[in-house]
């Protein structure tokens, strides 16, 4: 029986998103509890990002087990696409500067390739 990819690809995503959660509240809790510079928090955040989208990449690529290049930019590409409209939606403006998105995006799409590659 073959997997459709739509499934596949949000069944990832909730993964991925589960993983960034946690790791945020972890974040979260560092910063209460250490009191952490905004530059060490910027670089959590980043290094989620690249979790997780390695993380939903690798697992569309072992879903669909075919075109894992194209799955791993797929998956960091629609990480990014809804971490966008979700915090568009919420701030009802974007706050992040060009480069900041443009950073955020390829953190994401690379990350998310490494992973389909891996898998």
């Amino acid at each position: 029986m073959e997997r459709s990819a739509p499934k596949v690809f949000m069944r990832s995503l909730l993964f991925s998103y589960l993983l960034s959660g946690l790791l945020l509240l972890a974040i979260s809790f560092a910063l209460y509890r250490f009191r952490l510079k905004e530059s060490q928090v910027q670089t959590a955040v980043n290094l989620i990002y690249i979790l997780s989208c390695a993380l939903a990449g690798f697992l569309a690529g072992k879903g669909l087990k075919k075109g894992r290049f194209f799955c791993g930019l797929t998956a960091g590409l629609l990480y990014f696409l809804i971490l966008l409209a979700v915090s568009f939606a919420i701030n009802r403006e974007l706050t992040a500067t060009v480069q900041e998105l443009i950073t955020a995006m390829a953190f994401c799409i690379g990350s998310g390739i490494i992973g389909g590659v891996l898998s």
